[in-house]
């Protein structure tokens, strides 16, 4: 990226930070993400005695993710970008947005669907108590991770990928190589899903996710430096 842009830098370093927010709230007052690992019964007890707080946390969570549409196209599709490879600055565009559109509708579950289950289950006999943790095991396995981690995180690699290749040809190599290795990192922890669908442990996998979105906000933020002239990422005289 060699041109300046202030204001689309400080949005790349304002998702960073913002995106992180309501992560660490989640950790704070869910135990997020270990929760989706334990006993549905348990993970929707605590659902219900969190309260409101724990839904519009997953509300500004959804946000988050949603708000990436925007960045991701602004991001791809500036002069500089398309000048270098316009084919690579569409796919980050479109691949972007799209994983903004597919995180934020599997996150949203916990702020539309799992609180009305969450209700059913502190009032259900023991025969609905059972029906409703099956119901909220397909909806974490359909929404959160077939939609919002595996679909929505693979499309987030190729933006990475797509968009760090595109830095790569500028001279970028700092946000080249941290773009190319955030994209291995979470392409690493979508296999979580897989596992657990094969019958296995994906714990292990889930340290990738995490270390791999760590990245993406680093990534962010080296962007944010650099459209505002703070950081000077490409080789060069």
């Amino acid at each position: 990226m060699s041109s300046r842009s202030p204001v689309l830098g400080l949005s790349a370093i304002a998702m960073a930070i913002g995106f992180n927010l309501p992560y660490a709230n989640l950790v704070a007052i869910y135990d997020y993400p270990d929760i989706l690992r334990r006993p549905a019964a348990e993970a929707l007890d605590r659902f219900a005695d969190a309260g409101p707080t724990l839904i519009l946390t997953w509300h500004a969570f959804a946000w988050a993710a949603l708000l990436l549409v925007p960045l991701a196209i602004g991001l791809a599709l500036t002069p500089a970008n398309r000048a270098t490879s316009e084919r690579l600055a569409i796919a980050a565009a479109i691949t972007g947005a799209l994983s903004g559109v597919a995180q934020a509708i599997g996150l949203w579950r916990w702020v539309f669907v799992v609180p009305e289950l969450a209700r059913h289950y502190a009032e259900a006999d023991e025969a609905g108590k059972a029906v409703t943790e099956q119901l909220f095991s397909v909806l974490n396995s359909w929404g959160g991770v077939a939609i919002g981690e595996h679909l929505g995180q693979l499309l987030l690699v190729f933006f990475l990928v797509s968009l760090a290749a595109i830095q790569w040809r500028q001279g970028g190599r700092l946000t080249g190589m941290c773009g190319f290795a955030s994209a291995l990192l979470i392409v690493v922890g979508t296999t979580e899903g897989l596992a657990l669908a094969l019958g296995g442990n994906g714990d292990i996998f889930a340290w990738f996710t995490i270390a791999g979105f760590l990245g993406l906000s680093l990534w962010l933020i080296l962007i944010g430096l650099d459209l505002m002239g703070v950081l000077r990422s490409r080789a060069g005289p």
